[in-house]
């Protein structure tokens, strides 16, 4: 299995389009609590597949799934970091059942451009450790 993770703080479609591409993502797989922001500019989910992040990848032949379980419920502590990795432990197979059938490589997105900052790192480390996946983080 083969997981990209990426964050599109910063980032234009154009210059992130050009990273799927170049690494071959068949699937966006976006983790965010709540995509549906419209705060979010080109990056929101929108309410209908012919607006917002849905229909821009589409027309670039890269599929879309929201997987809002696996959103960061935890970011306003200070601690989120350990309760999300707790909670990953505790109910990961719950959390990532989704993620099976979805068409490879996947690219894990959230908001924040660094990895070390977003709670993808964790779903990453997870996936690793309980389904032996290949991850690489796209900065």
């Amino acid at each position: 299995m083969k997981v990209f993770t990426i964050g599109y703080g910063g980032r234009n479609r154009e210059d992130f389009l050009g990273i799927m591409r170049a690494n071959g993502i068949r699937t966006i797989v976006d983790c965010r609590l709540r995509p549906d922001r419209a705060s979010m500019g080109i990056w929101v989910k929108a309410k209908t597949s012919d607006k917002g992040i849905v229909k821009w990848l589409s027309e670039a032949g890269i599929g879309y799934r929201s997987l809002v379980e696996l959103g960061n419920v935890f970011l306003d502590f200070e601690d989120w970091q350990d309760r999300y990795a707790r909670m990953l432990e505790a109910c990961g197979e719950l959390l990532t059942g989704r993620l099976t059938g979805i068409p490879e490589p996947y690219c894990l997105l959230c908001a924040e451009k660094h990895v070390a900052e977003c709670h993808r790192q964790q779903i990453a480390d997870y996936l690793v450790r309980r389904k032996g996946a290949e991850v690489s983080h796209l900065e």
